[in-house]
């Protein structure tokens, strides 16, 4: 998988990725999100945050994805890349199925691939303002575009509490490594699928901004 980066262009074969869940900083925030997903089936977590492992191969930078249902939809979230000795701060959209999500959210996160924007900063660069990050997304509904998601990453437990609780330094001895570091409640309507996903972290010191945005084509799901 191909990144720009600030000393060029970076290609990395990932050996291993983590999805952070539950990871708010906030106890009213976490409980806001839980009650969204219980709204729609899905047990509360046994302990806040969790890890969960995911193939690596989940990844892409696809404009195009495929899932069987209509029951999946996305959410932004950073995403932390350790190569190299390196690490790196991006965005990616835990992408979820949500009618698994109901009996496994392990499971649930496993079956859908992970979209990923195509570039990544230098963390250190940033670490001192990580909390001022802006994350937003929105949906396409009835052909318009609706913001879904809106705030900054101080709303997450700090990034290199989640890195530890993902023990990202030491999965990355064997090749890059990827970590989607939370997401944030939807700002209203519930969490929902939709047939397009768009989703930018923003700095809001020098006006940078990664962006990305992916469609969904629905797979008859055979009984």
């Amino acid at each position: 998988m191909r990144f720009t980066c600030a000393e060029g262009t970076l290609d990395l074969d990932f050996a291993h990725c983590v999805v952070a869940g539950w990871t708010g900083r906030n106890p009213d925030a976490i409980q806001h999100h839980i009650d969204e997903l219980v709204a729609i089936g899905v047990a509360p977590p046994s302990a806040v945050p969790l890890y969960y492992r995911v193939s690596a191969g989940l990844l892409t930078q696809a404009r195009s994805l495929q899932f069987v249902g209509a029951g999946t939809s996305g959410e932004v979230e950073p995403l932390i890349v350790r190569a190299g000795g390196k690490t790196y701060l991006g965005l990616a959209s835990d992408h979820t199925d949500r009618e698994l999500e109901a009996h496994s959210v392990a499971l649930s996160k496993q079956v859908c691939a992970k979209p990923c924007a195509g570039e990544l900063w230098d963390f250190q660069e940033v670490a001192d303002r990580l909390d001022a990050l802006e994350l937003r997304s929105w949906i396409r509904e009835n052909g318009d575009w609706t913001l879904y998601q809106e705030g900054t990453l101080s709303a997450m437990r700090p990034m290199a509490e989640l890195m530890e609780g993902a023990q990202l330094e030491a999965l990355s001895r064997e090749g890059p490594a990827a970590m989607l570091g939370g997401t944030l409640g939807v700002t209203s309507g519930g969490v929902r699928p939709a047939a397009e996903f768009r989703m930018e972290m923003r700095d809001p010191q020098n006006g940078r901004t990664i962006a990305h945005s992916y469609s969904i084509r629905t797979l008859p799901a055979v009984a």
